[in-house]
């Protein structure tokens, strides 16, 4: 089994349609992991039937106990966060501010506040189009630890395919190179770089580049709208050649694109000619992978 990640250095690229695209090439034959966990947005065109689900939990939050609670106004006063304030006479956590430090358990002096584990989220086991499957996940409102629910659909990612004997795990990853992107690349087999040709687009492939070089793993990279700018283009290809990086393709400005988006579709499954140019790229990933 070949674990494949889809990265962009930036948000815009056109990332999360492309991996839609390769996910539908590869059908039966692939799970498919949305690791962009902050902004998940693959499931509007993988079509998911949200089948089954797990409640996601990381780190804590602070609870009080009122039936114990004097009221002293102690964990206020010690909060660092500013998130314990007093409301008709009661202290209450906000749990959008609390950061789970549990200093506040540690000096109240009745014990009646306690560290409890904190809800963060969703992990989705779906089928999609294509006769696919799909884990992705929902990271709740104000939720952090991003990086730890990246891992997690990861890793269901990986079980889901090795106990149906499938041939890759297609991630679609986070644009930029925090956290969850190094996440995403723990135990990858191969990178697609998705980028585009203008000054950000080729600043931060070389910033996500210069992550991926450190896990040593094998990349390669597509132009997308190479069109727009053609000098651009050729300094990304430049820096393509320069660290030995896969040129996979180079996909043309279409307004098609958006129009299958619009109708909830990906590319490869409308009459576009950039149909046969995906089916390309998938086949040399593929290659790429042996």
């Amino acid at each position: 089994m070949k674990e494949i990640v889809v990265l962009s250095g930036k948000g815009g690229t056109g990332k999360t349609s492309i991996t839609a695209s390769l996910a539908m090439l590869a059908g039966s034959d692939a799970i498919i992991a949305d690791c962009d966990v902050d902004a998940a947005n693959m499931h509007l065109l993988m079509g998911p039937d949200f089948a089954n689900s797990q409640k996601f939990y990381s780190g804590e939050l602070a609870e009080i106990n009122y039936d114990i609670c004097t009221s002293c106004g102690i964990c206020a006063e010690k909060c660092r966060f500013d998130a314990i304030h007093l409301t008709n006479n009661t202290y209450t956590i906000n749990p959008l501010s609390c950061e789970g430090c549990g200093y506040c358990e540690k000096v109240c002096p009745t014990h009646a506040i306690t560290m409890k584990e904190r809800f963060s989220g969703y992990v989705y086991f779906s089928k999609i189009k294509g006769n696919g499957s799909m884990v992705h996940a929902r990271l709740d409102i104000g939720a952090e630890n991003s990086g730890k629910l990246v891992a997690k659909v990861k890793n269901e990612a990986k079980s889901l395919a090795e106990l149906q004997n499938k041939t890759f795990v297609i991630v679609d990853g986070s644009p930029g190179i925090g956290c969850p992107v190094v996440s995403s690349l723990s135990g990858a087999n191969y990178v697609v770089l998705v980028t585009e040709p203008t000054v950000s687009g080729l600043h931060d492939l070389e910033r996500v580049y210069s992550v991926i070089k450190r896990f040593r793993i094998k990349s390669g990279c597509i132009i997308n709208k190479f069109d727009i700018n053609p000098k651009k283009t050729e300094e990304i290809t430049e820096f393509l050649k320069k660290e030995n990086i896969t040129h996979l393709a180079n996909i043309p400005f279409d307004q098609a694109f958006t129009q299958a988006m619009t109708q909830g579709k990906t590319i490869v499954e409308s009459d576009s000619d950039l149909h046969q140019l995906l089916l390309t790229i998938w086949n040399q990933i593929k290659l790429e992978t042996n």
